[in-house]
């Protein structure tokens, strides 16, 4: 049995990662915190689920790892530089580990996928994300992981110049593709990755209707991160593991 504390619980999906532990029989929960727990009540857990704020995500992070945690981070945020800061301090920390995953969506994982596929293709790519009101965000991480892939299957091909880029309604452009970021009520998650070409149009669409949709992968990251060693990236990482 898997012994988990979850930082961040009272919010939403803090709360969902509550109700997954009290109904997997393989699960058990160690500690729920809060904004006014301590980040000792962790100690002791064999996997730390964090669902916090960016600006609270990292501090909660670094003190999992200097304590030789292995711990699941939900938490949006996580920059390319952030990540590479992460990779150094779990190399002084080799018992621990890191699994950052932008979204435990199984059907964005696989959009993600075909949307990297589809990069090679098609030189005119942009990403439109929509979520819930709440979301503090934007873009949002999923979104920023998606470009990613992107540009790295593009990799060795030439980026056309984007036209209107330095205009603020062009969207944030993160690894050379354009993300446009709706928050609404009556949204759950949303995200279309459109590619034009001469003649034809493609779009990889993905949407969640309940933050439910993310209980499976973060079961699966749970189980990955007991015996996970170093960072992980991404839910696509710890399936083909």
């Amino acid at each position: 049995m898997i012994s988990v504390a979850v930082v961040g619980a009272s919010g939403r999906m803090g709360s969902l990662a509550l109700q997954l532990i009290d109904s997997d029989a393989n699960l058990k929960l160690h500690a729920s915190l809060t904004s006014k727990s301590d980040l000792s009540h962790m100690l002791g857990a064999d996997v730390v689920v964090d669902f916090t704020l960016p600006e609270v995500s990292r501090k909660v992070v670094e003190y999992a790892i200097k304590h030789d945690l292995k711990i699941v981070v939900g938490t949006s945020g996580w920059s390319e530089i952030h990540l590479a800061e992460l990779s150094k301090l779990l190399a002084e920390h080799p018992s621990a580990a890191a699994i950052v995953v932008p979204n435990f969506s199984i059907g964005s994982m696989l959009a993600q996928q075909l949307a990297a596929l589809a990069a090679k293709y098609f030189d005119s790519i942009e990403i439109v994300e929509a979520h819930h009101a709440g979301k503090v965000d934007s873009p949002s991480g999923t979104a920023v992981r998606t470009a990613e892939q992107i540009a790295a299957a593009r990799k060795g091909m030439v980026q056309p110049l984007i036209p209107g880029v330095e205009q603020p309604a062009r969207g944030q452009v993160v690894a050379g593709v354009p993300i446009h970021s709706l928050r609404l009520q009556g949204v759950s998650a949303k995200q279309d990755v459109i590619f034009g070409a001469g003649n034809e149009i493609l779009t990889i669409s993905h949407e969640v209707s309940s933050h439910h949709a993310y209980a499976e992968g973060i079961r699966l990251c749970i189980a990955y991160a007991q015996s996970a060693k170093g960072l992980t990236v991404g839910l696509d990482q710890v399936v083909a593991n």
